[in-house]
């Protein structure tokens, strides 16, 4: 038996959590191989930080391409012999082609479409827009087979959805750039335009509407002091994390910062 109690107590995200431990449980007992349903990064890194110290269970995950950041989670049993994955990871790429000239779809649209169209939160991954062409997106076998050759409307603007390749998508590890600035201070706007390379007015616009994060929680004050190690999210434009700070001798901060593209 799992310490289901233990490895919840606490927890930011308990009820993924308490999925993925009944999935764990079910793999420790029946040595068969179980995926979750797709989770957010911070549901996915709390899950690996509880099920690291199980020695009986070996996490990965997959979400059809490196950067992705909803991915599912694979339990299985840890064996010495076993040097890869056994199971082949249940996703499909679909492509939602329309015209979207006139009314510009963002991510958010195609998953709220595909939401309403009545598809599971858990069985979406991540929708990368094509610009006025429309998205593709990863989903489970049982959302794609339920939604190729279809009509689907997004915003106004009627859409077919298919089956497309994966080698459509970016498929590099991602990157690390060290990036080292001196700012008057540890404003989230002032350390996220520099380390996003974004004017400071364009980043306090993105950080009040709500498209910045914080270790995945969403902040909407420009203002907010960063602290050692705290992790900058913004979508499209990879992770900062604020690796040092030095006070100089004019009172100005130089800062040590860490890109993931």
């Amino acid at each position: 038996m799992l310490p289901t109690r233990e490895l919840l107590a606490g927890a930011s995200h308990p009820e993924a959590l308490s999925q993925v431990l009944q999935l764990a449980d079910v793999c420790v007992r029946t040595f068969q191989p179980q995926w979750s349903g797709f989770l957010g990064a911070p549901e996915r890194e709390e899950c690996f930080a509880r099920l690291a110290p199980l020695v009986e269970l070996k996490l990965s995950s997959s979400g059809g391409f490196p950067q992705a950041e909803r991915q599912r989670l694979l339990l299985e049993r840890s064996q010495a012999h076993l040097e890869e994955s056994a199971a082949a990871a249940p996703l499909k790429l679909l492509e939602i082609s329309g015209n979207f000239l006139f009314d510009p779809a963002e991510a958010i649209d195609f998953r709220q479409a595909l939401l309403e169209q009545g598809i599971e939160a858990k069985d979406l991954g991540d929708a990368l827009v094509r610009g006025d062409r429309g998205a593709l997106v990863v989903v489970s076998l049982e959302a794609a087979s339920s939604l190729i050759g279809k009509p689907l409307q997004v915003r106004t603007i009627a859409c077919l959805v298919a089956e497309t390749s994966w080698e459509r998508l970016p498929n590099q590890l991602p990157k690390e750039k060290q990036l080292t600035t001196v700012e008057a201070s540890l404003r989230l706007d002032a350390v996220a335009s520099a380390g996003f390379a974004i004017s400071r007015n364009r980043m306090a616009d993105l950080i009040r509407q709500g498209k910045v994060r914080i270790n995945w929680k969403v902040i909407t004050n420009p203002s907010r002091e960063l602290k050692l190690e705290e992790r900058v999210q913004l979508e499209g434009r990879g992770e900062l994390r604020l690796a040092g700070a030095m006070l100089t001798k004019r009172e100005r901060w130089r800062l040590s910062l860490v890109r993931t593209l």
